[in-house]
């Protein structure tokens, strides 16, 4: 039996500039690029829950191994390591609640871009590759909560494996017939993460077209 294990999606708003020019086509443009530039600070926080995630995820495969190269008649150091996990997979589930929450946070302030974009930005031009970005990121919102509810089904999946490890008179046929369920379900979260890293990708790319539009002379950071 091999349970599936994935990294948590991979990817943040990450292209960060600074402002060094008043070159824009459009004065407002500079506002809605304030704006962006917030939403990327929103999800610092997200950020650093993915290294938590990723280690915690690796710590419990750990453990999952160990057990499997125990066999079920060393019950009690498997009631052990079982508990261990337990414990990992609460830990997970917190970093996830504060994960969510600072998605939550960068929602919230890219609704002002909205109106932005909706009531100051004229240029048509500027106003189309706006458009194309404002849909691109409300699909990644929207991806990031499908994503967040497979995820938190796949760790009461691996609760549920866990205590049925606990159990002495659990069978081989129970135990295999829910990995398989468990696989299915952190496919479910492998494929929601590509979906949201290519969303990533792509508005990270239509911010940049964005800000040339604009004409906002930009200077890289990093």
């Amino acid at each position: 039996m091999v349970v599936l294990r994935t990294r948590f999606i991979l990817s943040v708003i990450a292209v960060i500039f600074i402002l060094t020019g008043c070159t824009s086509k459009e004065k407002n443009a500079e506002e809605l690029y304030q704006v962006l530039e917030s939403v990327v600070d929103a999800e610092k926080e997200f950020e650093e829950q993915q290294e938590n995630l990723v280690k915690l995820e690796k710590q419990e495969k750990d453990i999952y191994n160990q057990i499997m190269a125990l066999g079920m008649k060393q019950h009690e150091e498997i009631v052990k390591l079982s508990d261990e996990a337990l414990l990992l997979i609460e830990k997970r589930r917190d970093h996830l609640k504060k994960e969510m929450d600072s998605i939550k946070a960068s929602e919230a302030k890219f609704k002002k871009a909205e109106e932005i974009i909706k009531t100051k930005i004229n240029d048509p031009e500027q106003k189309r590759s706006a458009d194309d970005l404002f849909v691109i990121m409300t699909n990644r919102y929207k991806v990031h909560k499908q994503l967040s509810k497979e995820y938190s089904n796949a760790l009461d999946r691996d609760k549920e494996l866990y205590l049925m490890l606990k159990s002495e008179n659990i069978s081989y046929d129970k135990l295999e017939a829910h990995v398989m369920e468990l696989n299915t379900t952190y496919k479910k979260v492998a494929d929601a993460n590509e979906e949201f890293n290519e969303l990533t990708a792509r508005y990270n790319q239509k911010k940049l077209e964005f800000y040339k539009e604009a004409g906002l002379n930009l200077e890289n950071e990093g």
